[in-house]
C-alpha cells in the first residue's frame, strides 16, 4: 500500500481528497500546513508528497525545497491555481515532478498519482545509474545524484534531471523529440504537458553552468545535445 502526505489548507478539499484517495487503496495522511507536512515527512518517509502551493507557515515551495535536500527522487506533485502560470515554472524549478491545475477532476488527480507512483517503483529498479558521466566540463555523479561544473556550485539532481541527462549523454548529436523523452523519462502513461520537459530542461541547463549551452532547442520538435569535439 502507498503512503502519500497531502498538504493542503482548504479543509473541504482537504477531506475530500483524503477520502477518494483512500477509496484507491491508498494510506494517506491529511496535513493542514507546510509545518504539519514536515513533521510528518520526519516520522515517516512517504511514497508521494502532494503539496498546495499556497499554505501558511510555510508554502509548498517551501516544503519541496527541505523535502530535495533530503530524498531527490520522492515523487512530489503540486497543485495549482489555473491561471497561475508562475507557480508552474517556479514548482518545477525547486524539482517538483508534476502539477495539478485547479480546478481538476478527480479522476486526472488518481491518474497523476497512480503515474506517479509508477514511474517511481520503475526508476527505482535502474536508478541511480553507475558511475560518472560527463556533458561538456560538467560531471554528473549517477550514483549521489549531484552534477559539478566548473562554474557553478555542486548542484543536486532531481530523478528526473537525471534521466534527462542521461538520456541526453546516451545520444549525442541525436534529435530526441518531446514525446520521446517524456516517454523515456517520465514514462508512456505520463498524461502531462510539455511544459513540464521544458521548465526541467531550463533547470537542467543553470546546473551544468556553461556546459548547458550544449543542449539545443530545436523549435517545435525537441532538443539535440552537441557531440564533444576535440
Amino acid at each position: 500500500m502507498s503512503y502519500i502526505i497531502f498538504a493542503e489548507d482548504d479543509a473541504t478539499l482537504r477531506n475530500g481528497i483524503e477520502t477518494t484517495l483512500a477509496s484507491e487503496g491508498y494510506e494517506v495522511l491529511g496535513c493542514k500546513d507546510g509545518n504539519e507536512a514536515l513533521e510528518a515527512f520526519a516520522r515517516r518517509q512517504p511514497d508521494l508528497l502532494l503539496l498546495d502551493v499556497m499554505m501558511p507557515n510555510k508554502s509548498g515551495y517551501d516544503v519541496c525545497v527541505e523535502i530535495r535536500r533530503i530524498n531527490p527522487t520522492l515523487p512530489i506533485i503540486f497543485l495549482t491555481a489555473k491561471s497561475s502560470e508562475a507557480d508552474i515554472v517556479i514548482g518545477l524549478g525547486l524539482g517538483a515532478d508534476d502539477f495539478i491545475a485547479k480546478p481538476f477532476r478527480l479522476r486526472e488527480l488518481l491518474a497523476r498519482v497512480a503515474s506517479a507512483l509508477r514511474r517511481s517503483q520503475l526508476s527505482s529498479t535502474v536508478m541511480p545509474a553507475p558511475g560518472i558521466f560527463c556533458i561538456g566540463e560538467a560531471k554528473i555523479d549517477a550514483r549521489r545524484f549531484l552534477v559539478f561544473a566548473p562554474d557553478k556550485p555542486e548542484q543536486s539532481l532531481t530523478i528526473r534531471e537525471l534521466g534527462l541527462l542521461r538520456t541526453l549523454a546516451e545520444h549525442p548529436g541525436e534529435v530526441m523529440t518531446r514525446d520521446a523523452l517524456l516517454n523515456k523519462v517520465w514514462g508512456l502513461d505520463y498524461s502531462g504537458t510539455n511544459r513540464t520537459l521544458d521548465q526541467h530542461i531550463m533547470q537542467i541547463r543553470r546546473k551544468l553552468g556553461s556546459s548547458g549551452n550544449l543542449i539545443e532547442t530545436l523549435r517545435g520538435v525537441g532538443y539535440r545535445l552537441k557531440e564533444n569535439k576535440p
